[in-house]
């Protein structure tokens, strides 16, 4: 009885839910701008909306809320993501080679994505799986879209301020509207700047500020509409984070360091982008977008992840010509790292596609055909000092060209939705350092995609997709004697294989997402390192290839307006990442057989589960848990993270023109670790293997204001 009067509940609101059911979600980073529920592909959009209902200043912060996507916390904010299991874990050397492209408001940030504010944000866009024909080979695994708001024809402003534990104050305005009479010219501007402590205290240097974030970014929008067949959109980012860098410890306490030279992680990015859009007939549109970034950054840590008078007050072995112990003495310890890097980018695309009137093969085909062209240099400085000795200077001057012509056809045949695309990309690098290295690799690429789909019934649409993705080929640098053979290493191949189910349930008031895929890669590119025997503080970095690898599993989300007041959704990634064939080169030329193991920073599966009421009387909740899975942190090792799950929660209350919010996150103070090394690091205990991890944030409540000026 009790079942049949819920089941009759349920029912009774779902007509109520579908006038409320959320509207169209419109994959901006895709070339025709199709809706999430058409697009023939994996993807999550999350809007303005959500993201408020979710909280966060930082994209860090939304990316629990993203099945299959992961990423490698050996930085201040996420900087290398995976995707699928498929992505970067750092970068110490300099010769960038993205599988996950970062793109914000059309400003290519691949490999440098830490300036990604969540204020004043459009919508958040991941896209799964090899874009070869959109976005060619920085996008091998998929991309990541961040778009900001439009400017408005009405004028609107509006603040935010948030504190919070560890010392936090962020504080954000906005302003939009039209610069002149007749509304040709339009305007945004968005400011934030965030800053607290870092969750670490410094027992050494009794701070509370050694691992600190002071973050502002400053988005401003000019768009332009002279015609009804022409529109110009101009932005400009600048983005400043001067973030500290002090997270690792010798006993994995997590929280408390004790170094005497804190470290520092620091990017300043100034960027613009302009996109054309012209109706240039009935027949033939036109869009060109140019974009150009400018970034700074310094990564530098205190690599002993101690101090002087610690390591004095410990004993370490003294040895002989032979390397037998022959005593002990104090021990001395120093080391620090610092790399600093300035970046230039510079791109043009330029693509032609069909208008009504231009559609071919009796009017049941699009076309679209288009040129890109881009630039990448980067110069970097490396030092490194060793028990007040110099220990690693490289100065590294880098380049690389990409050129690519691609093409898109769309087709409608009977039910099917047909879609083929293909791009040619050629790229060509420069490399040179001071230690005499150089290399000059030229390769040709190509990428693409099949995809069919077709509506099954009312509010179901299924589609399966062939992608071909693509990742330039390299080469490593000051490579031992014992890595000879590693000096260059082959481009990437990446085919995808899926399966996926669109629906719309209850009129609309249930909406999910399925997607099934198996990826197959050949001539994986993997990070590896080795430490240097002889210097144990020194690392050899580098990158070879495994045999091939597969990757199978699935993506779904679901979303329920149960209620015009409550919404309840959840997402779902399950992943198996593999090596078919891979040997791992050891320091003393063995080899290391991880075929059969499964690719670091790639847990098995990936959750969350929410929901948010809104009253009419203006109360809000939302509730929500994100759940990871256990991942091995390193391809050169076997360390594992450990499975957990965050709660996080937000309730306040909502008028008409301001709102007032009491957030928490992690409520359970969950200790997990985002990012692991094993490796010898402690001269008292004969620089023994050991696994040092570095954690994510603690749990933390604070206090969020928002008025916007009507």
């Amino acid at each position: 009885m009790r079942r049949s009067l819920l089941s009759l509940a349920m029912l009774a609101a779902l007509p109520v839910a579908a006038e409320e059911a959320m509207e169209t979600l419109t994959v901006v980073a895709d070339f025709r701008g199709q809706s999430l529920a058409e697009l023939p592909a994996s993807a999550t959009v999350l809007d303005a909306q959500q993201l408020e209902d979710e909280g966060g200043e930082h994209f860090e912060d939304a990316l629990h809320r993203i099945p299959n996507l992961n990423w490698s916390g050996g930085s201040s904010r996420p900087r290398y993501f995976q995707i699928r299991g498929v992505g970067e874990q750092e970068e110490y050397q300099g010769a960038p080679n993205s599988s996950v492209g970062f793109i914000v408001d059309d400003i290519d940030l691949s490999g440098i994505g830490m300036a990604a504010s969540l204020f004043d944000l459009s919508q958040l866009e991941v896209l799964r799986g090899p874009q070869g024909t959109r976005y060619g080979a920085n996008a091998l695994a998929g991309l990541i879209y961040l778009k900001s708001n439009d400017p408005t024809e009405l004028f609107e402003t509006g603040t935010e301020i948030s504190v919070g534990e560890d010392n936090q104050l962020t504080v954000g305005a906005y302003a939009s509207g039209a610069a002149d009479d007749n509304g040709e010219l339009l305007y945004r501007v968005a400011v934030q700047n965030h800053q607290q402590d870092g969750y670490r205290y410094n027992a050494y240097l009794d701070r509370d500020d050694t691992n600190a974030r002071d973050e502002t970014t400053v988005r401003a929008k000019l768009r332009w509409l002279p015609t009804g067949t022409f529109q110009a959109d101009l932005t400009f980012l600048h983005a400043n984070l001067d973030n500290g860098y002090d997270v690792w410890t010798l006993d994995n306490n997590g929280f408390t360091t004790s170094t005497d030279e804190p470290g520092v992680d620091s990017q300043r990015t100034n960027g613009a982008s302009l996109k054309l859009n012209w109706a240039v007939s009935e027949a033939v549109n036109l869009t060109a977008i140019t974009s150009y970034a400018n970034s700074r950054s310094q990564h530098a840590y205190d690599g002993d992840w101690s101090n002087s008078d610690y390591w004095a007050g410990l004993d370490c072995p003294v040895y002989d010509e032979n390397w037998n112990v022959v005593g002990s003495e104090p021990c001395v310890y120093d080391y620090y790292w610092d790399k600093s890097a300035k970046r230039d980018t510079i791109s043009q695309e330029v693509r032609f596609a069909s208008g009504e009137a231009g559609r071919i093969f009796a009017g049941t085909t699009d076309w679209l055909v288009g040129v890109y062209y881009s630039r990448l240099k980067e110069h970097n400085d490396l030092e490194s000092y060793y028990n007040g000795f110099p220990d690693q200077f490289l100065i590294s001057d880098y380049k690389a060209a990409n050129t690519a012509l691609f093409g898109q056809l769309d087709s409608t045949l009977g039910a099917w939705e047909l879609s083929a695309g293909l791009r040619v990309e050629y790229r060509q690098s420069d490399y040179a350092d001071d230690a005499g290295e150089s290399f000059d690799p030229k390769e040709t690429m190509w990428g693409g995609h099949l995809s069919a789909s077709r509506a099954l019934t009312e509010g179901h649409r299924a589609y399966v997709r062939l992608a071909r993705g693509y990742k330039a080929g390299g080469f490593n640098m000051g490579l031992p004697p014992v890595l000879e053979g590693q000096t260059e290493f082959e481009s990437e191949t990446l085919y995808n294989y899926e399966l996926g189910l669109k629906s719309r349930w209850f009129d609309g008031a249930v909406n999910s997402n399925l997607a099934l895929f198996y990826m197959d890669r050949q001539n994986q590119q993997v990070e590896a390192s080795l430490q240097d025997p002889d210097n144990p503080q020194r690392f050899f970095l580098y990158t070879n290839n495994a045999g091939a690898s597969e990757n199978y599993g699935l993506e779904l989300d679901v979303n329920w307006q149960a209620t015009r007041q409550l919404e309840i959704y959840g997402t779902l990634g399950l992943l198996k990442a593999r090596y078919n064939t891979y040997l791992l080169p050891e320091a003393d030329g063995s080899f290391t057989d991880l075929s059969g193991r499964e690719l670091a920073h790639a847990p098995n599966y990936q959750y969350t589960l929410g929901g948010t009421y809104r009253a009419d009387n203006g109360w809000f909740t939302n509730l929500n848990l994100n759940g990871v899975d256990a991942f091995y942190y390193s391809d050169s090792h076997d360390a594992r993270s450990e499975a957990y799950t965050l709660v996080n929660a937000k309730l306040g209350y909502e008028a008409q023109n301001w709102a007032l919010y009491l957030w928490g996150r992690n409520l359970t103070d969950e200790q997990y670790g985002v990012r692991g090394f094993y490796f010898g690091n402690e001269p008292n205990d004969g620089w023994a293997e050991k696994l040092y991890v570095r954690y994510g944030d603690p749990r933390q409540f604070g206090l969020t204001f928002r008025y916007d000026y009507l």
